[in-house]
């Protein structure tokens, strides 16, 4: 009987070992994991502050481009514009007074627009 006894003793000696070994395989798989993630989200907080930063950015330069002064510096020295002549200016009021189906031939914007 004592023979019995420790058969069954070593096999649940071996088992207590196995499972204690195995739940340390698995804290540790869990703990580097957990450090993995860490490191995963120290980066992706830098590239939000990042984008975040980009972002404020944008608006600043975007709010500056509304600005009629930087709308002219830009037409004017990217775009090559120059205000319009006299000759190319068409008064507003002349179509409003007649509605454009009445408009005789001839008398419509790209005819007074054209010299």
């Amino acid at each position: 009987m004592t023979l019995r006894r420790a058969r069954v003793f070593l096999i649940h000696w071996t088992l207590a070992v196995v499972g204690c070994a195995l739940a340390f395989v698995v804290h540790l798989a869990m703990r580097g994991r957990t450090v993995a993630l860490g490191y995963e989200l120290g980066k992706a907080r830098q590239e939000q502050a990042r984008l975040r930063e980009v972002k404020r950015v944008h608006e600043l330069e975007a709010a500056s481009y509304k600005t009629p002064q930087r709308v002219e510096i830009v037409a004017r020295s990217l775009l090559g514009m120059e205000p319009p002549g006299p000759d190319r200016i068409v008064p507003i009021r002349a179509y409003v007074a007649q509605p454009a189906s009445k408009a005789a031939p001839g008398e419509g914007p790209q005819a007074k627009a054209d010299p």
